[in-house]
């Protein structure tokens, strides 16, 4: 029986023409093909993207070579209890286990609000991301999925992707890209399915958190 006391928090950016994606990637692009408006008898369109667009994930293939697609990866790493912290991290800094030191991890999902990525139509280099030895501490105390507000578990600048490797040493998941303005510390249910993309290396996620 559901829980008429419990909210919906929508955590994802809304997805149109406007929204950034990274330098030189595939920007959003939809095309109406039919328009009721015009006068068809119904409306129909199809787009061109990028996958890592919006809130997305990425798919161990896009990060570790044969890795699996998104549609191999299991479901249960995108619903289920969650912790959502807010970091007082520097803009361009990763965020470092001292971050989190004192915070009570009691979920296997973790989700960051660091506000360096403040406007998903605004691109700006210099967001925050997370560091090796966190992802490092995050598995040692049971999390499977590390989620973010921004673009990228990694620099702008990483080659490396020393922090994406660290999710495949541990085969764990990711979300980038959250909207976590407004969205208090505490424990959620996290509900962020990816689509079944046959070879996908990321998928467009429609992030919510359920309030418990």
């Amino acid at each position: 029986m559901s829980d008429d006391s419990a909210r919906l928090i929508d955590i994802s950016p809304v997805v149109d023409s406007s929204i950034g994606v990274w330098p030189g990637d595939t920007p959003f692009e939809r095309n109406v093909n039919l328009d009721m408006s015009a006068g068809a008898n119904l409306t129909l369109s199809d787009i061109r993207t990028t996958l890592h667009v919006g809130a997305h994930t990425d798919a161990p293939s896009h990060y570790l070579a044969g890795g699996e697609d998104v549609a191999a990866r299991p479901l249960d790493f995108f619903v289920g209890r969650c912790n959502v912290f807010r970091v007082d991290v520097a803009r361009s800094a990763r965020i470092m286990p001292r971050h989190v030191a004192g915070k009570r991890i009691d979920a296997p999902r973790v989700l960051f609000h660091t506000g360096t990525f403040p406007d998903p139509r605004r691109w700006n280099d210099d967001f925050a991301s997370l560091s090796p030895e966190l992802v490092d501490e995050l598995h040692g105390r049971g999390v499977i999925l590390v989620g973010i507000d921004t673009p990228s578990v990694d620099p702008f600048e990483s080659k490396a992707l020393e922090a994406h490797q660290a999710l495949a040493r541990h085969d764990m998941a990711n979300l980038e890209g959250l909207v976590l303005d407004g969205v208090e510390e505490g424990s959620y249910e996290l509900i962020a399915l990816p689509l079944r993309i046959r070879g996908g290396d990321a998928s467009p996620v429609r992030a919510v958190l359920r309030t418990l």
